[in-house]
């Protein structure tokens, strides 16, 4: 009985489990039917990876290329293009990105990208698809035709994985194979087809670069100096767009930059600026990209800030470059300090770490001195590249200067010289939504350094292409601090001298002074407040006290001069002898095959140098002699170990 029903059960439960199996397998029959239907068939995916991490442009296919170029301010791209017209290469500057470039961004770039990278690529790819409709090409012949020009670099930030997501980004939007190409300062383009490059990194590539940098630098500065003090709206801008032009012709024909920025001095002085009105300047610091970008990436956060009545303080690509010199000389000391040769991707094994230093010094003196000249010749006086011993001395104090990442101890620093010295009313810190570098590790030691100085106004934005009200609502907050301080700053300073805004307009209208690129020297935060205490001292002045005013103020800046900067640059210039004498042989050595009568004057010149006196020769002698006597086993491996081996 037991046995039967267990049957049964048994029958049963199969029954069950039959018409479980048809239920499914009819759903499943169903689903490829509607699938089919649908348009949904499976299709095998395949992971992307990136196969054009070695693109090719050879020299053959220069004539038929043209290079896109893009991604720092819109004077840089410009003069970027006339330089490396200038050079032989068919150019053409990207637009600013705009809310449309993050469209395209955003559709065709992967999930969770920061805000620069959006912007970036999605303006490439939308450079290409208007390539392509306005011009009537297919996909491939704007592969075949262009090619993007961008910098490369490596580190925590995602501005390693750019040249990747650009890449992606061009495959999923049909310009697959689409060639970007990357210089960096170390290595180049490499091409295993043995033709000869069609991108040469030789010393004219990167001279030009710099030059047309550089020229953007002093451009944006003046810029940005000038505009919120105009009289006649718009004159500032339609005048920096003649100076641009100049520029541009000169590089476009290979000729002087110098000339250019002259001519366009003379451009500069026609305009009408008035320096009485008393402006808050906000110093704008942050990640690179959000800080430099004048479109919709930063919600053209550079025009907000003088609608609402401030002065802007940008920071310039030199400061960049100046930082990059920094940690490579950092390094490079830091490792001469090994017991052996530092093996690693950056080490000093095979190297001669002397003649690293001095190159490194001699870069940094070049870039000085060539921006300078730039920025005297266009008449932009009073702006300083920083010293870079200086600002990590102030920012190790709470960031430490070997943490890299992002703008690494530079937006700490800056903050605490905003304040210290009095470069600012107030500092505006902005990055991309979710930036590390910047967001989580800067602006959290930020808020020691505000509780250190109070008298900081600091205030940290983050951009994300969208939510620019809130972004507007917050800046206006701190704004309204920095512009009550200004206010105060400049009639604190008109009261200490006793005149009035109206006195100080007449005696510039009068004699003609401050107008124009004129830049009066830095006392406080405020422009205005610095012209007053400039002008000021001489309205009520006779002849001869003005002239004993003039004559102490020369003696007052040769004695700054004397007791500050004299000092500071023989300390450096003390230590950068130390490498000539390493500079000097790798020299000789260069130009000994050239020039044998040149290099034996190196030798002979050397051997003066070195050549031991009596005295020393015989201490020589007699060390060699002791070096021969056997020692006890302990005592020659006690003083062994107690030598210093240097690498």
């Amino acid at each position: 009985m037991s046995s039967r029903l267990d049957e049964n059960h048994l029958d049963t439960l199969d029954v069950e489990v039959e018409a479980d199996l048809d239920i499914e397998a009819a759903l499943a029959e169903f689903e490829a039917q509607e699938r089919v239907r649908l348009g949904l068939e499976e299709q095998v995916e395949e992971q992307w990876t990136d196969a054009m991490t070695v693109p090719v442009f050879t020299a053959s296919q220069r004539a038929n290329t043209t290079l896109l170029v893009g991604g720092l301010t819109m004077a840089h791209d410009y003069l970027v293009e006339a330089g490396l017209r200038g050079i032989g290469y068919e150019v053409q500057s990207l637009e600013v990105p705009d809310n449309e470039s993050l469209r395209y961004g955003k559709e065709f770039g992967n999930r969770g990208q920061c805000n620069p990278t959006y912007f970036t690529v999605g303006n490439l790819v939308k450079a290409l698809c208007k390539i392509r409709d306005e011009q009537g090409l297919t996909e491939q012949e704007v592969v075949d035709r262009y090619a993007f020009l961008t910098a490369g670099s490596c580190g925590p930030c995602r501005f390693g994985m750019y040249v990747t997501e650009y890449r992606k980004a061009l495959r999923d939007a049909g310009f697959d194979g689409f060639r970007v190409l990357l210089f960096q300062q170390a290595g180049g383009i490499k091409q295993a087809t043995g033709e000869e490059l069609g991108l040469v990194l030789n010393p004219e590539f990167f001279l030009t670069i710099g030059r047309a940098l550089f020229a953007g630098d002093v451009i944006n500065v003046m810029q940005y100096r000038l505009r919120p003090y105009e009289l006649v709206a718009g004159s500032v801008d339609k005048a920096i767009s003649q100076v641009k032009d100049e520029v541009y012709g000169e590089l476009e024909k290979g000729g002087s930059v110098l000339k250019g920025l002259w001519r366009g001095r003379k451009i500069l002085k026609n305009l009408e600026i008035d320096r009485t009105n008393a402006k808050p300047k906000v110093a704008v610091i942050g990640e690179f990209w959000a800080m430099t970008t004048e479109g919709d990436g930063s919600y053209h956060i550079q025009r907000f800030l003088e609608e609402e009545g401030a002065e802007v303080n940008i920071q310039v690509l030199a400061n960049t470059l100046l930082y990059n010199l920094w940690e490579a000389r950092h390094d490079t000391e830091s490792r001469l300090q090994l017991r052996g040769a530092d093996e690693a991707k950056f080490g000093l094994d095979g190297t001669d770490p002397y003649v690293t230093m001095a190159f490194l010094y001699i870069g940094e003196l070049a870039l000085r001195t060539v921006w300078q000249s730039f920025a005297k010749t266009l008449g932009l006086y009073g702006h300083k590249l920083p010293n870079m011993d200086e600002v990590a001395s102030y920012g190790h104090s709470h960031y430490n200067v070997e943490l890299r990442g992002g703008e690494g101890h530079l937006e700490v620093a800056k903050l605490i010289l905003n304040v210290v010295k009095q470069k600012a009313h107030m500092t505006l810190s902005i990055k991309p939504f979710g930036c590390m570098p910047s967001s989580g590790v800067s602006d959290g030691v930020q808020s020691v350094i505000t509780e250190i100085l109070p008298e900081a106004i600091f205030c940290p934005v983050e951009t994300s292409g969208d939510g620019a009200v809130n972004f507007y609502s917050r800046v206006q907050m701190y704004l309204f601090k920095a512009r009550q301080r200004a206010q105060e700053e400049f009639q604190k300073t008109l009261d200490e001298y006793g005149v009035t805004r109206e006195e100080v307009q007449a005696y510039i209208a009068k004699n003609g002074f401050g107008k124009n690129t004129y830049h009066p020297p830095h006392v406080t935060a405020g422009t205005s407040a610095d012209l007053v205490h400039e002008v000021a001292p001489l309205m009520k002045a006779g002849f001869l006290k003005r002239v004993q005013i003039r004559a102490g103020r020369t003696v007052t800046r040769t004695t700054k001069v004397l007791t500050e900067s004299v000092p500071r640059r023989a300390k450096t210039t003390a230590h950068a002898m130390r490498y000539a004498p390493a500079f000097a042989r790798f020299l000789a050595g260069e130009i000994g095959d050239k020039a044998p009568s040149i290099k034996a004057s190196w030798v002979k010149l050397f051997d003066q140098w070195t050549k031991p006196s009596d005295d020393e020769l015989r201490q020589i002698e007699e060390a060699q002699q002791m070096s021969a006597v056997e020692m006890p086993r302990t005592a020659r491996a006690k003083s062994v170990r107690s030598l210093r081996v240097m690498a």
